[in-house]
């Protein structure tokens, strides 16, 4: 599943793409994959994009956003209908043939069609994914939304953070980490970054961790996504910015997809396990696993 940086380099890509475009129809092609009236967005104008967590939403002038989640294998797919080698054609999201293919194809759900001929294709393989067409007044309300912890890389999120994840004591910090009522925008990836960055083992009960090592993870989920953003993604077969650049954050990673390899810190080879239902990556020297609970 895409994780912040990710949906954020969705974002930019699609602030480039459709700002200031105006929407002609919406085609649906799965009626589960849409939530709203289509025909409602025709003739309206993209006035911005914005990110809350792993949520894209596209705001639209008079009062209504586009709101979506690309959920583990959406993709956002961008076509110019002008001919010839200037035609803009972008993709970002699940690796298939889709990104690259002609459209509509099986996995695409709908179509948002632009005037000037371009579209927007939101693609879906497995249909977890989903859009919705909402007043903009409305959006800070969806249940997801309106429960959703502090972003990670604006203003001080720590206090919050703080607060959310002292309610969750006897939860593994790998598991909180992933909470989004605790954190934004932090999945798999930068979690096990995080708690590398902190010398946490992902095992640890929170009510374990001191606060000082608990900011420290936060730091350091909040340095590697920032880096992840500079490289464009976390993955170079996942993400193309609008740009046409691949992501390459894992060519950089200091612990995820790295079992066996040699820790960055002290050399000991990198340990995969199983934690809060997802493949955890660690170094079992510098995060050492937590002792036994005494009762």
């Amino acid at each position: 599943m895409p994780e912040l940086p990710e949906v954020e380099t969705v974002r930019r890509g699609l602030d480039q793409l459709v700002v200031g475009r105006e929407i002609t129809k919406i085609d649906v092609f799965e009626p589960k994959s849409f939530l709203g009236q289509p025909a409602e967005a025709s003739g309206h104008r993209v006035t911005g994009t914005r990110r809350r967590g792993k949520v894209l939403m596209i705001d639209l002038d008079g009062g209504l956003t586009l709101v979506g989640h690309l959920k583990m294998t959406g993709q956002m797919v961008y076509r110019e209908t002008a001919p010839g080698p200037d035609a803009t054609r972008w993709g970002a999201g699940h690796p298939n043939d889709s990104l690259i293919g002609e459209l509509p194809d099986a996995s695409s759900r709908l179509a948002i069609h632009f005037e000037g001929g371009s579209t927007l294709y939101f693609n879906d393989q497995r249909k977890f994914g989903w859009l919705a067409l909402i007043p903009t007044d409305q959006v800070a309300a969806i249940p997801l939304l309106a429960k959703m912890g502090p972003e990670p890389l604006e203003g001080d999120p720590w206090p919050e953070f703080r607060r959310r994840i002292r309610r969750h004591q006897a939860t593994s910090v790998k598991a909180a980490l992933l909470n989004q009522e605790i954190v934004a925008g932090i999945g798999n990836i930068y979690a096990d970054e995080a708690l590398w960055h902190a010398r946490i083992h992902p095992a640890t009960r929170v009510g374990d961790i001191s606060d000082r090592k608990l900011k420290s993870a936060l730091g350091g989920a909040a340095q590697a996504m920032r880096l992840s953003l500079e490289l464009g993604g976390s993955t170079d077969r996942n993400y193309v910015d609008a740009e046409g650049r691949r992501g390459a954050y894992l060519d950089f990673a200091n612990v995820f997809r790295r079992e066996g390899q040699p820790c960055k810190r002290c050399q000991r080879p990198i340990s995969k396990t199983r934690l809060a239902g997802r493949g955890t990556h660690f170094c079992p020297a510098c995060q050492r696993p937590p002792r036994p609970r005494t009762v």
